[in-house]
C-alpha cells in the first residue's frame, strides 16, 4: 500500500477535518475562550488526528501489502486468500468474506464445468470405440468384395481421424493410460509398418527400416500413435516419384534415438518452429492437401507425458526428418 496514495484518497476526510476545526476554533474566539485553552485544545485536536491516521495506516497497511505480494508471487491467483489471514478492521472483513465468496462461487462454477468436460470426454471415447467396429467391418467388406482403393483410403483417412480424437482427448491425462516398460522397437516399428502398409504400397514408396533392435522405456500403445502420425505425414507429403521413407534407431551413451527420414517436399524453414504448435498446418497443409494441423501437436503432448523429446528438421523440396529421444533409465532396471 502507498501512503501517498492512501492520504490522497483521504483527502475529503483531512478538508472536512479542517474546516470542522476553523468553525470549532471561530466558536471559541466568539465565546473569548481563553488563548491556553485554545492551544490546548488544537495541540489534542491535531495530535489525535495524526495518531488515528498511523493507527489506520498500520493496520491496512499490513494486510494490503501482504494481499497484493502474494497475488503477484502465485501463478494461480484465485488461491491468494488461502495464503493471508483475515484482517481485524471492518474494510478488510468485507473485502477478505468477498473474495471468499467470489472464490467459493467460482470454484462450483469451474468444478461444474469440469464435470461436464469430463463427461462429454468419456462420451467421446465410448463413441469412438462404438465406431471403430463399423469402420473395421467396413474395411473387411472393402477387402474382401469391392477392393476399391479409393473407398479403402477414405475409411483409412476417417480411422486415423478417429484414433486421433481419441488421443487428443486422453493426451491431457496420458498418466492415467499409459504403461511404462522394455519395449522393442522393432515390434513397434513393425505395427506402423503395417498399419500403413496400404498407403505405402498405393504410394509406391521404397520403405526401410534399420537398426532398430533397440529396447526403450515408453509405452507401446502410445509410441504407435506417434509413429502412425509421422508416417502419415511423410506419406501425405511425399514426393511424385521416387519416394522413400526410412526409420532407423541409433544408440548413444545416454539415449536412444529413433527417427523417421523421407526424402518428401520439405518444410519451409520460417514453419519449422511452429510445427509442433495447436492447429498449425503451415505452407504445405495449405498448399499439398487438406491438414487440421494435430497430428504433431498431439505427438509432441504424448511425447513431453512420457518423458521423451521430438525434433524435427527439414529442408524444403529434401527431405524431412523427425527424432524421439529416448533417455536411458538404469533405476528402472533396478528396482523393477
Amino acid at each position: 500500500m502507498k501512503i501517498g496514495r492512501y492520504i490522497a484518497d483521504k483527502m475529503y476526510a483531512f478538508i472536512i477535518g479542517g474546516l470542522s476545526y476553523l468553525v470549532i476554533l471561530l466558536m471559541m474566539f466568539g465565546f473569548k475562550v481563553d488563548k491556553s485553552l485554545i492551544i490546548a485544545v488544537s495541540i489534542v485536536m491535531f495530535i489525535s488526528a495524526i495518531l488515528v491516521l498511523i493507527i489506520d495506516i498500520a493496520r491496512k497497511k499490513k494486510f494490503y501489502d501482504e494481499l497484493v505480494s502474494n497475488t503477484e508471487g502465485l501463478d494461480k491467483k484465485y488461491l491468494v486468500l488461502e495464503t493471508i489471514k483475515k484482517p481485524h478492521f471492518y474494510e478488510g472483513e468485507l473485502l477478505y468474506d468477498s473474495l471468499y465468496d467470489i472464490n467459493k462461487s467460482m470454484a462450483e462454477t469451474v468444478n461444474q464445468y469440469k464435470i461436464s468436460i469430463d463427461d462429454f470426454k468419456d462420451y467421446i471415447e465410448m463413441w469412438i470405440h462404438e465406431i471403430k467396429i463399423p469402420i473395421s467391418s467396413l474395411t473387411l467388406i472393402v477387402h474382401n468384395y469391392y477392393h476399391d482403393s479409393r473407398v479403402t483410403n477414405q475409411i483409412k483417412r476417417i480411422e486415423q481421424y478417429t484414433e486421433q480424437v481419441l488421443y487428443y482427448v486422453r493426451s491431457e491425462n496420458v498418466h492415467k493410460d499409459y504403461l511404462i516398460n522394455n519395449v522393442n522397437l522393432n515390434k513397434v516399428v513393425s505395427s506402423v509398418a503395417i498399419n500403413n502398409k496400404d498407403s505405402i504400397l498405393e504410394n509406391n514408396i521404397e520403405f526401410s527400416v534399420n537398426g532398430c533392435d533397440k529396447v526403450v522405456l515408453t509405452d507401446a500403445k502410445w509410441l504407435e500413435f506417434i509413429l502412425n502420425q509421422i508416417m502419415s505425414n511423410s506419406i501425405k507429403y511425399k514426393k511424385d516419384k521416387q519416394s522413400k521413407i526410412a526409420i532407423s534407431a541409433e544408440e548413444e551413451e545416454d539415449k536412444i534415438i529413433l527417427s523417421v527420414h523421407d526424402n518428401g517436399i520439405g518444410i519451409k524453414e520460417s514453419d519449422l518452429p511452429k510445427v509442433f504448435e495447436k492447429s498449425f498446418t503451415g505452407y504445405n497443409g495449405r498448399v499439398k492437401s487438406k491438414s487440421t494441423g494435430m497430428g504433431l501437436y498431439i505427438a509432441k503432448q504424448l511425447c513431453t507425458q512420457l518423458g521423451h523429446k521430438i525434433k524435427i528438421e527439414s529442408k524444403i523440396n529434401e527431405f524431412t526428418k523427425v527424432s524421439i529421444i529416448f533417455k536411458k533409465n538404469n533405476y528402472y532396471d533396478v528396482v523393477r
